[in-house]
């Protein structure tokens, strides 16, 4: 192999990458979402600087992707703080729970996306949506809504969808010295509302220390919503330089 070929790998191994360097498009690209009011000091432990803390409010989301180009099928779930930067309202991507490496290694890798593996699940049961996250052997949330009460338009929708989210993109060299500490954003510009819902939802979180999502905990639901789209996952961007 020449040096020319090294550079241009997408990562290892070499003869068995599990991701390709692309834009991915995602169709049918289903997300349930619950907005629900936590404690301000907790989040004030885990949003970095220089992202502001608009209300208490956090967005636990469960996405389901069957068509996603060079990833297949595969389903993911996390934690989204309600911030601002710059004036300008967005979320902070806290972690995700995924169900497919190529997309964990693809999104910490190219990206910055918070990602560890998990099993989420996200189905129809009857007149309700249900959906869950167990980390290894335990559940560690249980979420559910009704189906369809509430059509959304579809202008509420996309500001939903396309919302900026922020990331923390870190890498060290091999003494443990930071080589990159940015706070990254990214946004989806490039996609089609296919349907749209409001209903009532529950959501209940359980202490895991490999997946701590209750420690952001359940005080009030404020809203849910069910949307399906098709998409192009938005370019990330560096926004703050921690080092310099």
């Amino acid at each position: 192999m020449k040096i020319d070929q090294v550079i241009n790998l997408p990562t290892t191994p070499v003869n068995a990458p599990p991701y390709i360097m692309s834009s991915p498009e995602f169709r049918k690209r289903e997300y349930f979402s619950i907005l629900y009011e936590t404690d301000i000091d907790k989040l004030k432990e885990v949003v970095p600087e220089p992202l502001d803390i608009v209300e208490p409010l956090v967005r636990f989301e469960f996405m389901n992707m069957p068509d996603s180009t060079a990833l297949g099928s595969y389903m993911e779930c996390g934690q989204l703080v309600k911030v601002s930067y710059d004036g300008v309202l967005g979320e902070f991507n806290l972690g995700m729970y995924v169900d497919n490496f190529p997309a964990v290694a693809a999104g910490r890798e190219i990206t910055a996306y918070p990602k560890k593996m998990a099993k989420p699940s996200l189905y129809i049961d009857s007149d309700t949506i249900d959906a869950k996250l167990a980390y290894g052997t335990l559940d560690v949330a249980i979420a559910t809504m009704g189906y369809k009460f509430l059509k959304m338009t579809e202008e509420e929708a996309r500001r939903e969808v396309s919302i900026p989210q922020y990331f923390l993109k870190i890498m060290r060299d091999y003494e443990g010295k930071p080589l990159v500490c940015e706070l990254v954003k990214s946004q989806i510009t490039k996609f089609d509302v296919l349907d749209a819902w409001k209903s009532p939802a529950r959501l209940q979180l359980f202490e895991h220390v490999s997946a701590p999502l209750a420690d952001l905990p359940v005080r009030k639901i404020i809203d849910a919503s069910h949307i399906l789209t098709n998409l192009v996952l938005g370019k990330t961007e560096p926004v703050f330089d921690y080092l310099k």
